[in-house]
């Protein structure tokens, strides 16, 4: 970041945090705490309001209520609660600047008008209420989203959720960035459960496969503590699935439109048309030929084999975009049962696709000459599907809860992609013509069963269990492409020599994933159990078998020939050249298509949570924890060696130490230190190349090694209300053996190979700002506005061993720091939101929200080259959520407004001079999403 660019975001965040408590100081209000006149507890969710208005407000879990922003006067209140006799209080006083006080003690209602009736009184963790006093009661840092403020702000998926907590970001492809750190940093569970990932390139599975309405709170843990796994860095999502509270029957509907891709020209795989392809389940068309058997050889397939035996091409349907479209079911039931036991359960179903155009710039250097090795201008064209299925089963009493869910997810993603220009630095050939036509299948399946008993009836002793299996497949079949040359917009000509025709097969297997869990609970010190310690023992642990199976079919020039052949329409001249015996095909895998890996994780651990004055919370824990990784694969060569071993076996044992004081009722402070891990992302070290068209080729690093983190962090946080909230955040990290990306400069014929390694160490430090307001603080007229902004600011050195990092060492020269590859220095969330009941039936919800993150190293630099710095990318969102009845919903969203740029360069520090002017290696723009949802509620 430069030092303006700095200097202005410094002046900007310290104005905000001045307004943020100026306004929270300038307030006149009534607050209070009510409770029951005979046995003296509290009621949550009781209801306050001012007579004669819609202005109101609701208990906490202490039973206190706040009525804000009230100018100087007399009010009637009203006090309602079921079972309860409604109460009305007159004449109650505000004056300016003076804070009224109201308790309130309520009666049961007399015992004939409730008849038979049993009134049960719950406290939902899904309300924005509730969550912001999750966070302020909670030890650790830790911040939810629940379903209330998920459906009111009409967020479609978990995803998408996330981001709307401070830190998170989102970036296209990628995933969840959490304080600027990427997706290798976090992890993922499910009821607490660990799941594995459907995408071998990626650490947690992509999270907009799961529809908010199966989720009951999204919960992030920025800081650790001994029951969760040891694989922490950036953030622990944990997703609560919903266990249908009340009776739901809803069907949503949906479509969008997108600004560079709807009704215009789109490329789809002729087998990816069919109306089964739209909800991504088309026939299997793309299995390998029986011709080349179970295991690799050398054989070169007949005629009448190359003719009969595939039952994919490469012809293309060459339409027009449709507009994008989503299903969504949920259908929910809950069932009172005799002596306070109820049976619940839930069924989701959910599809959607997704058309999107892409085009821009795709490039990489030659270190030997500085100039580009190849240079294309590139076009995607994408037709994606999510499905989902959810099933849940909930069975509870007084003492017992018992869950069983299972989910079942399907994406597809066929993409057509186009390459023009020129390769291998052959800058007077700029006709070179590419051509992938690839599927990309993902299939994931978790069965889940988990509970939670008390052994006593108080809840003073209580055990909590669970397990899960889990399935996963990862397939590209039948990927495919051509090279040649292009001689018009609607002609290519080939050769047959130098694999210009290849296919490739890829299988990714995650046959067995099994985790579970045990966990017992103690509370004690105190009769009140609100305020008592607690004693955690527990044991969570998981199991992971993964195995690849990577065949390439190639083709043999049989005849010398060039042939030239509609790029969209190849396939009957291919069939033509094949009866004329001018090419065939043959099998060009080597010894290195089979691979496993084994992953184990064994933990036990001991957490001490102690209150002490109702002020001070300390919270000690620590895991021992066992991992193993065992990695078997072949090196090229032949199919009969042994397969190599790489095992790494590691025994960590993992302290944490959570601290909260009460300076006041409204305000916390916070610190926290822990040791924690970080593991590769399963591509980055399985023994695999994985090969594109253009020469670029990913290959995993099984002698990679787990990162060693020790986390520091302080917080201040004030709620003035039970919807507002101001946080200040401190920061540090310490890594030994950071991972990080690599291109490397591949030997012979040029290109570019992505791969993994480790750096020496890495600091980092920063910190985070966030506030959630009501603007009525500013202005009555705003009253029905409310503002949230947060912010991360983040140092990051990493330094370089320059023995094991020799490659890269060539880039930097004498200097062996930089900053950490894939961490951002700054990033930035903000949203304004207004709420107003247009009507008693009518009720609306408008969002526009902003995110920006700051430059951040996407791959460290080798052999003389500068790194590549993803530049900032700013996204603006509006979003309307309208309730116009009982029964409908209507939602307009219009999504990445202002449509920037998102860009790659290569740094100008290199240490080979460089001869392009243009330092761009990749870009494109996503376009401008209009989208219209309806909902109906039987």
């Amino acid at each position: 970041m430069n030092q303006k660019l700095f200097s202005s975001f410094s002046i900007i965040s310290v104005l905000l945090i001045t307004l943020s408590i100026n306004v929270f100081a300038q307030t006149g209000k009534i607050t209070g705490k009510v409770t029951d006149k005979t046995t003296g507890e509290t009621l949550i969710g009781l209801y306050v309001g001012i007579d004669g208005t819609t202005k109101g407000a609701v208990t906490d879990v202490d039973g206190r209520y706040t009525l804000l922003n009230l100018a100087p006067g007399k009010y009637n209140l009203v006090f309602k609660y079921l079972g309860y006799q409604t109460k009305n209080v007159s004449n109650v006083e505000v004056k300016d600047g003076v804070v009224s006080t109201l308790n309130i003690m309520m009666e049961e209602a007399a015992t004939q008008s409730l008849g038979e009736i049993v009134v049960t009184a719950t406290y939902s963790r899904e309300s924005e209420t509730a969550l912001i006093l999750n966070q302020k009661n909670s030890i650790e840092i830790k911040q939810g989203i629940g379903a209330q403020e998920l459906s009111r702000k009409g967020i479609g998926d978990v995803e998408e959720g996330l981001t709307k907590i401070t830190g998170i970001t989102k970036v296209d492809g990628r995933g969840l960035f959490v304080r600027g750190l990427e997706d290798r940093y976090n992890n993922l569970l499910i009821n607490g459960l660990a799941v594995p990932s459907n995408n071998p390139f990626k650490k947690i599975i992509p999270l907009d496969l799961f529809p908010t309405d199966i989720v009951s709170v999204l919960e992030t843990s920025k800081t650790f503590n001994s029951s969760l796994y040891g694989d922490f860095a950036g953030g622990t999502f944990n997703i609560v699935t919903s266990k249908g509270e009340k009776p739901v029957t809803k069907i949503s509907i949906g479509t969008s439109f997108l600004s560079n891709t709807t009704f215009r020209k789109f490329l789809r795989a002729e087998d990816a048309t069919s109306l089964e392809n739209y909800v991504g389940f088309g026939a299997d068309t793309r299995s390998l030929p029986k011709a080349f058997g179970s295991r690799p050889s050398a054989y070169m397939m007949s005629a009448s084999e190359a003719l009969s035996q595939f039952g994919s091409g490469y012809d293309i349907n060459n339409g027009n975009a449709p507009l994008n479209t989503s299903l969504n079911l949920l259908h929910t039931q809950r069932f009172q049962l005799e002596k306070d036991r109820s049976f619940q359960y839930l069924f989701s179903l959910n599809t959607d696709n997704n058309f999107q155009y892409r085009e821009g710039v795709d490039r990489f250097f030659n270190t030997a000459q500085g100039i580009y090795d190849n240079n294309l201008y590139t076009t995607i064209n994408r037709f994606s599907t999510n499905s989902s299925v959810l099933s849940a089963i909930n069975y509870g009493t007084k003492r017992l809860s018992l869950n069983m869910n299972a989910f079942y997810l399907r994406g597809t993603e066929n993409t057509i992609q186009d390459q023009l220009g020129y390769t291998n630095s052959q800058a007077t050939v700029s006709n070179a013509f590419i051509r992938l036509n690839q599927l990309q299948k993902t299939d994931f399946f978790t069965g889940q069963l988990y509970s939670t008993y008390k052994l006593t009836k108080n809840d003073a002793h209580s055990i909590k269990a669970g397990i899960s299996y889990s399935k996963t497949k990862y397939q590209l079949p039948d990927r495919k492409s051509f090279r040649g040359s292009r001689v018009d917009e609607n002609t290519t000509s080939i050769n047959y020599s130098g694999n210009s025709l290849y296919r490739q097969y890829m299988d990714f297997d995650g046959d067995f994933f099994g985790s579970g869990l045990v966990e017992y609970n103690w509370k004690f010190g105190n009769d009140d159990l609100t305020k008592a310690h607690k004693l955690s023992l527990g044991y969570n642990g998981s199991f992971n078998k993964v195995a690849s199976n990577s065949r390439f079919i190639v083709s043999q020039n049989l005849a010398s020939n060039n042939i030239s052949f509609n790029t969209n329409a190849p396939d009957a001249t291919l069939a033509n050249e094949i009866a004329n015996g001018n090419f065939t095909y043959r099998e060009g895998s080597n010894a290195t298509y089979a691979a496993t890996m084994q992953e184990g994780v064994n933990a036990g651990y001991a957490d001490l949570a102690l209150q002490f004055n109702n002020k001070l919370n300390i919270n000690v824990g620590a895991r021992v924890e066992q991992s193993e990784r065992l990695t078997r694969f072949r090196n090229p060569g032949s199919f009969s060696d042994p397969f190599q071993r790489i095992k790494q076996n590691n025994l960590n044992v993992l302290p944490a130490a959570n601290l909260k004081y009460s300076l006041t009722d409204k305000a916390n402070l916070r610190f926290s230190a822990s040791k924690t891990l970080t593991k590769p992302v399963i591509m980055e070290a399985f023994p695999l190349e994985f090969v594109n068209p253009d020469a670029t080729i990913e290959s995993g690093n099984p002698n990679i090694i787990n990162s060693d983190n020790y986390n520091f962090d302080a917080k201040y946080e004030f709620f003035p209300t039970n919807k507002e909230m101001f946080a200040f955040t401190a920061f540090a990290k310490y890594i030994e053996n950071p991972i990080e990306r690599l291109f490397l400069q591949t030997a012979g014929s040029g290109g570019l190979q992505i791969t993994y390694n480790n750096s020496k160490q890495a600091i980092l430090y920063g910190a985070e700002i966030e506030f959630l307001l009501q603007l009525s603080r500013l202005s009555e007229s705003l009253s029905n506005f409310s503002a949230g902004f947060n912010t991360s600011l983040m140092y990051t050195r990493t330094t370089i061993d320059v023995l094991k990092n020799s490659v890269e060492t060539a880039a930097i020269g004498d200097n062996n720091t930089r900053r950490l590859q894939g961490a951002s220095p700054w990033l930035i969330n903000a949203d304004i939101k207004h709420e107003t009941d247009f009507s008693k039936k009518w009720k609306s919800t408008m969002t526009i929200a902003y995110s920006i993150y700051g430059e951040r190293i996407y791959a460290v630099g080798t052999n003389g080259l500068d790194n590549y710095y993803e530049k900032p990318f700013g996204k603006l969102d509006f979003i309307w959520n309208n309730k116009i009845s009982t029964k409908w919903d209507v939602k307009l969203g219009i999504e990445n407004i202002l449509n920037p740029t998102y860009r790659i360069d290569l740094g100008d520090e290199s240490t080979i001079q460089i001869f392009e002017n243009d330092l761009t290696v990749k870009d494109f723009k996503r376009g401008i999403g209009v989208s219209l949802g309806l909902g109906y509620t039987f």
